[in-house]
């Protein structure tokens, strides 16, 4: 083999690899990426049954419901032109409550329901993750209601 053939063979090699390494990197970074939607984009099917998402909107008024003796909760989240009914079970933050922007992580099941793994709520009074606000400013007549109500006042 000549010197040239050898170089060739090793840029050849070299990118055989590279083109490997990308395809493993595109492919993992494929099946870990989490998509946003809202409850207008499921109710229009946007979202296949069993895939991994995040649900973002906020918590309808007088829907959460506690299962006594144990940890599941179901609550339905709405960007006020449709709603999608959320069951999780484990501890809510302290910060979750009707009325609040929240963002759910999980996968949709054959009836609709969302099945959450880890839900996540607003953390101060004027915050809104950015994705429910941009969503919520799709409909200008859906205003969240005021935070003073839900927490007495403070």
């Amino acid at each position: 083999m000549t010197p040239r053939q050898r170089r060739l063979t090793l840029v050849l090699g070299i990118l055989v690899g590279v083109s490997i390494a990308g395809a493993l990197a595109l492919t993992a970074f494929r099946e870990n990426v989490m998509f946003f939607f809202d409850p207008s984009q499921v109710a229009a099917g946007e979202v296949k049954t069993g895939e991994r998402f995040r649900l973002g909107g906020m918590v309808s008024r007088g829907s959460v419901e506690r299962a006594p003796g144990s940890l599941e909760v179901r609550f339905m989240v709405t960007d006020f032109k449709n709603t999608v009914p959320v069951r999780y079970t484990g501890v809510l933050p302290d910060l979750f409550r009707e009325g609040q922007g929240v963002v759910a992580h999980g996968r949709l099941t054959e009836d609709g329901t969302f099945v959450a793994d880890e839900v996540l709520a607003k953390h101060d009074e004027k915050y809104m993750p950015p994705q429910v606000e941009k969503s919520l400013k799709k409909d200008p007549q859906a205003e969240p209601e005021s935070d003073a109500s839900a927490s007495g006042g403070t």
